[in-house]
């Protein structure tokens, strides 16, 4: 006999649930989420340096991507 519910809709997680995956990922790998503010000037720095598609200079997710990007790519270099 199967334990498994017939039918029974299978539900995303709800966003709160989402948030403490996301913070309880982050803490088992040590990480640290910061809030940044980027003026238009260093937008148009990571679109020059190849971290950010022009297209996407208006795209929030796109600059955090480009972001740390450059951040890991700046502080990893020795």
């Amino acid at each position: 006999m199967s334990t498994e519910a017939i039918g029974a809709p299978i539900r995303s997680p709800t966003p709160t649930a989402e948030r403490m995956r996301l913070h309880r990922r982050r803490r088992r790998f040590k990480r640290r989420l910061v809030k940044i503010e980027i003026d238009p000037s260093e937008v148009d720095g990571l679109v020059q340096r190849g971290y950010l598609d022009p297209k996407q200079r208006d795209d929030l997710r796109a600059i955090e991507w480009a972001a740390n990007g450059f951040f890991s790519d700046a502080l990893m270099t020795s």
